[in-house]
C-alpha cells in the first residue's frame, strides 16, 4: 500500500494535480488558499486586490512581528475597494477552491489548514474526496485519524479555534495508526521556522496525544522551512510531510 501525502499546496493546482501518481490514495492535509506567497509577493488573493508593493510592505511588518502595524495597513487597504472584504475574499477563494478540488485524485482524504474556509468545502469536494475533522478513517487497513486547523495567532487566519477546542478534536479521535493534522505538535524543533525566524503555534494536545496513544506516524505540515522535518517522540515517528506549494512533491508512506 503507498499513500501520498501534502500540505501547504497554496494554489498549487498544476502539481497536485500529479500529487496521486503511482498512489494508491492521496492524503491533504490543509492549506489549499494562497492568500499571499511570502516567496513570491505578487501571487495570491493579497497583491491581485492591492498590487505587490503593498505585499511587499504587508511582508516586512508581519516578519518583523510588527502585527498592529500589519493589522492598520491591512484596514487601510480594505476600504479603498468598493465591496466588502468578506465577499471579496470569499470570491477568490472560491476560484482557487474550484480549481484546486478538481484535481484531487480517487481517493483522496483531506482536511483543513489554518487559512482554509470550511463552510465551502462542501460545495467543491467530489466524489472520491472525503472530508476529515475530529474523524477517523481506515486506509489499506490501518486507521488514520484527522484533526483540522490552527490554534489561534495573532496572524488572525480563518480557522484558528481554541486550544480547548482543538484537544477535544484530538480527544475524539483516539488511538489511530496514522495521525493526520495541519499543525505540529508542541516541539520546538518542529515548529520553528528557519526562514521566517519565528516559533509557527504547535499543540501541547496534539504532543500529549502522540505520547500517549503512540502512533506509528504523526504526519503534519504547516510550518514551511521547519528546524528539523522529522524526529522521533517516543515511539512515533514525527513528520513534516514539506511545503507542497514550492516543493511539488508529495511524501510517501508504503506498508
Amino acid at each position: 500500500m503507498r499513500v501520498h501525502v501534502v500540505s501547504d499546496v497554496h494554489g498549487n493546482a498544476r502539481d497536485l494535480a500529479r500529487a496521486g501518481e503511482g498512489a494508491d490514495a492521496l492524503v491533504c492535509l490543509g492549506d489549499l488558499v494562497l492568500f499571499l506567497d511570502y516567496a513570491d509577493h505578487s501571487r495570491g488573493i493579497f497583491p491581485d486586490l492591492f498590487g505587490v508593493d503593498n505585499a511587499d510592505r504587508l511582508v516586512e511588518l508581519r516578519t518583523a512581528r510588527r502585527f498592529e502595524e500589519a493589522r492598520v495597513l491591512g484596514a487601510e487597504l480594505w476600504g479603498t475597494i468598493e465591496t466588502d472584504r468578506a465577499s471579496a475574499i470569499e470570491r477568490a477563494v472560491r476560484k482557487q477552491y474550484a480549481e484546486l478540488f478538481a484535481v484531487f485524485p480517487t481517493p483522496t482524504y483531506a482536511t483543513y489548514g489554518n487559512v482554509d474556509i470550511p463552510g465551502l468545502w462542501s460545495e467543491y469536494a467530489q466524489e472520491g474526496t472525503t472530508v476529515l475533522d475530529g474523524e477517523r478513517v481506515e486506509i489499506g487497513g490501518l486507521v488514520f485519524g484527522f484533526v483540522g486547523g490552527g490554534l489561534r495567532t495573532p496572524m488572525r487566519t480563518p480557522y484558528e479555534i481554541s486550544d480547548e477546542e482543538y484537544a477535544a478534536k484530538i480527544e475524539a479521535i483516539g488511538e489511530v495508526d496514522v495521525l493526520c493534522t495541519h499543525i505540529p505538535p508542541e516541539v520546538p524543533e518542529l515548529v520553528y521556522d528557519t526562514v521566517a525566524r519565528r516559533f509557527e503555534r504547535g499543540s501541547k494536545a496534539l504532543l500529549e496525544a502522540i505520547r500517549r496513544t503512540r502512533p506509528r506516524y504523526a504526519l503534519f505540515g504547516h510550518v514551511h522551512q521547519p528546524l528539523v522535518r522529522r524526529m522521533r517522540v517516543g515511539a512515533t515517528e514525527c513528520v513534516n510531510v514539506g511545503h507542497f506549494a514550492s516543493a511539488g512533491r508529495p511524501w510517501a508512506l508504503e506498508w
